[in-house]
C-alpha cells in the first residue's frame, strides 16, 4: 500500500514512520536528515539518466527522498547489513519508488565505474567510534577504516571529469585532491564536490 506522499516527505519525523521504532530511534544520529537529503539530491541529480550511489545507505532514506524528488534519475544504495537493506526495500515498496534500488553487500564488491555520482554520509567512521555504532553485526577496526577510505579514494581518482560527490560529516580521507569544493553548508558538515 502506497504511503501518502505529502505525509511522508514533509519532515524527518513523518518519513521515519516508514520504519519500526528501533530504526526510528537511530534516525537522528545515523540517517540523513531530510533537508540534507534534498539539497544533496538536487546537486547530484543535475541531469536526467544519471546513476547516483549512496555508499553505506542504511535504511535507504537518502535514496528514497532523492528518488522521490528526482524521478528521472536512478538512486542506488549499497549496505552491508542485511536487515537495514531489508528495511530500505520495505520502505521502497511502501512508497512505490521505482527509481531507487538497494543492494546488500560491501561497496568494494561493486563496480564503481557503473555509477556517475556519489553520496557519502561517513559510513566508514563507525570503525573509529567505539561508542555510537549502529550494531555489532559487522567487523570494525581502524585498519578497515583506512582500507575503505583508500579504496574509495582510488575509485574517485579514476572517475572522469564532471563526477559529483556529496559528503556529510566526512573527515575527507576518501577525497582525492582533484575534487573541487562547489558548495557547502554554513557549518561545513555538508560539502558538494565536482571533479573538473
Amino acid at each position: 500500500m502506497k504511503i501518502s506522499t505529502p505525509g511522508c516527505y514533509t519532515s524527518d519525523a513523518a518519513f521515519d514512520w516508514l520504519y519500526p521504532e528501533k530504526i526510528q530511534r537511530l534516525s537522528r544520529r545515523h540517517w540523513t536528515p531530510m533537508g540534507v537529503a534534498k539539497k544533496s539530491a538536487a546537486f547530484l541529480a543535475e541531469e536526467p539518466g544519471k546513476k547516483i550511489l549512496d555508499i553505506g545507505s542504511g535504511v535507504g532514506k537518502f535514496c528514497l527522498i532523492g528518488a522521490h524528488f528526482y524521478p528521472e534519475v536512478s538512486f542506488y544504495g549499497i549496505e552491508q547489513r542485511q536487515d537495514l537493506c531489508d528495511y530500505a526495500n520495505a520502505a521502497k515498496e511502501a512508497t512505490q519508488t521505482p527509481n531507487a534500488t538497494f543492494l546488500y553487500g560491501n561497496f568494494t564488491q561493486l563496480q564503481l565505474d557503473d555509477y556517475d555520482h556519489f553520496y557519502f554520509y561517513n559510513a566508514f567512521y563507525e570503525n573509529l567510534d567505539n561508542n555510537d555504532r549502529i550494531d555489532h553485526k559487522i567487523d570494525y577496526s581502524t585498519s578497515l577504516y583506512h582500507y575503505y577510505c583508500r579504496y574509495l579514494y582510488k575509485a574517485l581518482l579514476n572517475k572522469p571529469a564532471g563526477t559529483r560527490l556529496v559528503t556529510f560529516h566526512s573527515l575527507e580521507d576518501e577525497i582525492p585532491p582533484g575534487f573541487q569544493l562547489a558548495d557547502a553548508s554554513a557549518d561545513f558538515l555538508l560539502k558538494m564536490w565536482i571533479k573538473p
